[in-house]
Parts: C-alpha cells; structure tokens; sequence
C-alpha cells in the first residue's frame, strides 16, 4: 500500500510527505526530498520539519476534518523560501492507513511578483506626482498677478511644457513596456537587416547628436546582417541605448556602433566615451526606474525605463545584453542576436 502511495504522490510537482499518527514518516515524494534530504522515510517528522508554525498546524490538525494551513520559511540551497503548509488527518481503515498528509507550496514567486507590483505602481505614483505637482503650482500662480507678467508667464508656461513632456515620455515607456511584455513569449520569425534598423535609428537621433556635438560611428562586417526580429522593437532597443550613449557619453564625443557575426549570432556593440558606471550599479540597471543619478537622469529626460525595455525585448528576440563599464573609460552596451536561417528564432 506504502509503495502505491509513494507512486502516486511522486506524480505530484509540490513536496508532499505522508505520516503516521505517532509523526513518523511514511512515504515522501521527490519534491520533498529535494527540500528536506533524500532519507525521510522513517524519521519522525519534527526532525525533518521544525518550524513553530507548522507543528502547531499539525497538532491542531489531529481530530480535526479538514485541511489547516500556515505560511513557513524554509532554508532552501541558502536562500529563504515562503511555503504555503498544509495538513490533514487521513482515516482510512480499508486500506490500513492512518496518519497526517502534508504539502507544501512555494509562495515565494508569487510573493516577489506582488512585491514587484507594489514596487512599481509606488515608482510610477512618484514619477508622476513631482511633474503635476510643479504644474498645478504654476498654474495656481498663473491665475494670479503673474498673468500680466509676460517674462513670469513666458518662463512658467516654459516649465510646464517641459514637465509635460517628462510624463509624456513616461507614459509613452510605459506602454512600451507592458506591450513587449505581453508578447515577450512569443519570439519574432520574420527577418531584419540590423543595417537598416540602425541607420534608421541614427537618421531619427541626427538632431540630438548635433544638439550634444557629438558623432555616430556605425560600422557593419558583412554588409548584409540579418536577424529573427521585430524591426520597430529593434529600432526602439537602439534607439535607447544610442540615445543614452549620446546623453551620458559627454559633449563632443563619438558614440561608436559596431554589428558582427559569430557563429550563429549576430553582435551589436554600442560604445560610449562617458563617465563610466561603479561596478556596483551594472547588475540594477536593466530594473525598471533605477537610476545611477536620479538628478542627472531627470535632467537629460531620462524615464528609468529605457534599459528595462531594452532588456525586454532583447529577451524575446531570445538574445542577450551585456554592460561593461569602469568610471572614468566610459560604457560598453551588447546585444547579441540569433541570426536569420540558424534555426534560433
């Protein structure tokens, strides 16, 4: 009966354990041998599973009809897991088996994702609410004696479109970003020149460059390069990190493209002459709103969004970025895409 059991709840991609009515270890699946250690069949429960929390629920559970519940860490590889415990007392005398059967969920991905939530809808109220603030206070001044003030009402009226540009954009990375998210499973098969996408990038940032004094140095080797991809979300990856590199890259410097092939893949590099970036912030900065200096970032209109976009659309184009940079050398942005015809996309 034992080995029926065993059969059965191995099925089962949750930990489940099976116990007899003294607490001693019947049958255990491979889910919660992975969890608690290989050899559980026979120890006594409250050596393999010592949370408070959860002996409490099994002793309340005993005489009871029905499933009881907790939430319990677990030490899981080093990192802390939240489960979801449940218990409940089996009776079953035609098959001679008595006992308790335990399960386990792991909750921890679905707490990080409402955290993640909670996260970025306070990151969006803050982004937004500095912008109407500055608005709504320009306006209320506005109604008052500076509406007869030409030079006041110039310079607020200045403000207050530049503010609205601000949310603009951030509405506008936002969009973005929900949209490359909803389709990120589903890779791209038609193919693209990366040649094409990026000239056409660098036509539409001809003005930002020359506004910075900056050059754009873009080479391709072969001359034709074609990925599996969705021209206008390529566009928008290069668009992104050419413009970053222009805005970051410092005033009268060249902002240099370079596309290859290796392999299977096709290679981008996009290449600054900034600042650099601390070692520190690299692995942050694809997350959505950090920002190496807010200050700065506002100023030159950044959203906090542009390399969390980048970062999203690379990964359904089943592609990678890498970010290399030292303070003082400048910055080193690639992206590395399945090339057309390779059987990747």
């Amino acid at each position: 009966m034992l080995n029926a059991i065993e059969c059965i709840i191995d099925c089962l991609p949750e930990p489940v354990i099976v116990a007899n009515p003294d607490l001693r270890i019947l049958a255990a699946n491979q889910s919660a041998k992975q969890l608690f250690g290989r050899n559980l069949v026979g120890q006594w429960l409250l050596s393999v599973i010592r949370q408070p929390e959860a002996l409490d629920c099994i002793a309340r559970a005993r005489g009871q009809d029905g499933i009881l519940e907790t939430i319990i860490t677990v030490s899981e590889q080093n990192l802390d897991a939240e489960f979801k415990f449940a218990v409940r007392q089996v009776e079953a005398p035609d098959y001679q088996l008595s006992g308790f059967v335990l399960t386990l969920t792991d909750i921890s991905k679905i707490n990080d994702a409402e955290q993640i939530r909670r996260d970025f809808v306070a990151n969006v109220s803050h982004e937004l609410r500095s912008p109407l603030t500055s608005i709504k206070g320009f306006i209320e001044t506005l109604k008052g004696d500076s509406w007869d003030d030409a030079l006041s009402k110039s310079r607020f009226l200045g403000i207050m479109e530049t503010e609205t540009e601000r949310m603009s954009r951030l509405v506008s990375d936002l969009l973005a970003l929900s949209s490359v998210e909803a389709n990120e499973r589903i890779p791209p098969r038609d193919p693209v020149e990366l040649a094409q996408v990026i000239n056409q990038t660098n036509v539409s940032l001809r003005q930002l460059a020359a506004a910075n004094d900056s050059r754009i140095e873009f080479t391709i080797d072969p001359e034709k390069i074609r990925v599996y991809g969705d021209f206008d979300q390529l566009k928008q990856v290069f668009q992104n990190l050419i413009e970053n590199a222009i805005k970051y890259g410092g005033e009268r410097e060249s902002v240099s493209i370079a596309a290859t092939t290796e392999a299977d893949t096709a290679r981008v590099v996009v290449v600054d002459q900034g600042d650099g970036i601390e070692s520190i912030h690299i692995p942050r900065l694809t997350e959505r709103f950090y920002r190496v200096d807010s200050h700065r970032s506002r100023e030159v209109g950044g959203t906090g969004l542009g390399l969390a976009i980048v970062k999203h659309i690379v990964n359904r184009h089943r592609g990678r970025l890498t970010i290399e940079s030292e303070p003082g050398r400048g910055s080193r942005f690639t992206v590395v895409l399945p090339q057309y015809g390779t059987g990747e996309g």
